[in-house]
């Protein structure tokens, strides 16, 4: 797929910016608790853990550099390029769609489950907001007309 001459659509760059500025948040937050698994670099009090099952921010860490860092990233990626990978595809539900398409939904979930469990435990706050509508944008935008005839194969 990587050959096609259609033009990208202006949704479709728009659409693999979110991930990217998702990606940059997620890798940012996710290094800072790794590097300091008490907090102090996003002054990320240590009592917010109190009701958690963790004990330090490392595997929170982990689980954010992971899920809201690398993995948006490599949407984006995937979104840009549309390799002609076949292994995605085995865990692709939408086989008349490039599998990066059905990653992009599948970002947009995460970040909106991972601020849904978040707040469990964590008092809502804006950062929390900005997060679950950067999920949603990501779906609304993925779910566009543009965006979905634009990752259909041919």
């Amino acid at each position: 797929m990587t050959g096609q001459a259609t033009p990208r659509p202006f949704a479709v760059s728009a659409l693999i910016f979110l991930h990217i500025f998702l990606g940059l948040n997620g890798l940012a937050g996710g290094l800072a608790f790794v590097l300091a698994p008490d907090g102090h670099l996003l002054q990320m009090p240590f009592s917010h853990l109190r009701n958690t099952p963790f004990s330090s921010f490392l595997i929170p860490g982990l689980l954010l550099l992971f899920f809201l860092g690398i993995y948006p990233l490599a949407v984006a990626y995937s979104l840009w390029k549309r390799p002609s990978w076949r292994w995605p595809d085995a865990i692709n539900p939408f086989k008349r769609t490039h599998w990066s398409w059905a990653a992009s939904l599948a970002a947009g979930v995460i970040a909106i489950i991972w601020i849904l469990v978040q707040i469990q435990w964590i008092p809502v706050g804006s950062l929390h907001i900005f997060i679950f509508g950067w999920g949603a944008l990501i779906l609304v935008v993925t779910l566009l007309p543009v965006v979905r005839r634009y990752f259909v194969r041919p």
